[in-house]
């Protein structure tokens, strides 16, 4: 699909071109651009977050190849160190040797007896003019050497740098994925939640059906025990409103009520 929109912009950058020049170049190379991005913003995240994964992954054999040289450079350079110090202690020693003959030129005698062996002192001389120059030829190779190791440490620590930026590179990239995959999970269970906004409106007017139902149901049972109360009971209350108490007599008994008390124990 990519490759045949890409196709289709393509011929029509070439149509247009023959007609209307560098100007509809421009024109459809921004829209081809455009197609290009909006088939980038159409691919799902899950995957593009895979493919960042795998593009980390990538990485891995280009960070064992510079370990690989790193480890092969140390050993370069600690054999290079090894052959400088071999060097520094003959020069060392053959300075001594110099300051040794010359020692005993400066004696003034005509043969000399070194080792051993008698010398004459065209033989010292001789002898001490080509270990100078020897000397001198070494001392150059091994200050050449010098630098040449000052210059490889500086390149392996430059690599070692270098592939400990890689890998703190390499383990934030893994962090940002991680966060993006979070952020990722979140917004999912975001949208999962806003989708189950559920309509109450039905569960709101089944909830009043049942309370105008349960208001009924009191209503009738308040109904019926008014009902009983009214033709199950047996009146016992003493009728005062037919007037078979006297008046009189009620407010003397109101006043004296100890009238009324008498009056009964008179009967009993």
């Amino acid at each position: 699909m990519v490759k045949k929109s890409l196709m289709i912009g393509t011929a029509v950058a070439l149509f247009l071109g023959l007609f209307f020049g560098r100007d509809a170049f421009s024109l459809v190379s921004t829209s081809v651009d455009g197609i290009q991005q909006s088939v980038k913003d159409s691919v799902p995240l899950e995957l593009r977050l895979k493919q960042a994964r795998n593009a980390i992954g990538d990485l891995d054999p280009e960070i064992e190849r510079n370990m690989h040289l790193i480890a092969k450079e140390k050993i370069e350079v600690v054999r290079l160190e090894k052959q400088v110090g071999s060097c520094d202690d003959c020069l060392a020693q053959d300075e001594i040797d110099l300051q040794y003959l010359t020692d005993r030129l400066q004696e003034g005698s005509s043969q000399f007896d070194i080792a051993g062996r008698i010398y004459t002192i065209s033989q010292v001389k001789t002898d001490l003019k080509n270990r100078f120059e020897h000397f001198k030829s070494s001392k150059a190779k091994t200050e050449k050497l010098h630098k040449v190791l000052i210059a490889r440490r500086n390149s392996l620590q430059a690599a070692r740098d270098k592939l400990e930026a890689m890998l703190a590179a390499k383990r934030q990239l893994e962090i940002d994925v991680e966060n993006l995959e979070a952020r990722m999970k979140m917004i999912e269970v975001a949208k999962t939640t806003s989708e189950f906004n559920f309509d109450d409106s039905q569960l709101s007017q089944t909830r009043q059906l049942l309370e105008d139902i349960s208001t009924r149901l009191d209503v009738t049972e308040e109904l019926l025990n008014t009902n009983l109360d009214l033709h199950d009971r047996i009146p016992l209350e003493t009728l005062e409103a037919d007037g078979s108490i006297d008046i009189v007599e009620q407010v003397t008994t109101y006043f004296n009520p100890e009238i009324e008390l008498v009056a009964d124990r008179s009967i009993h």
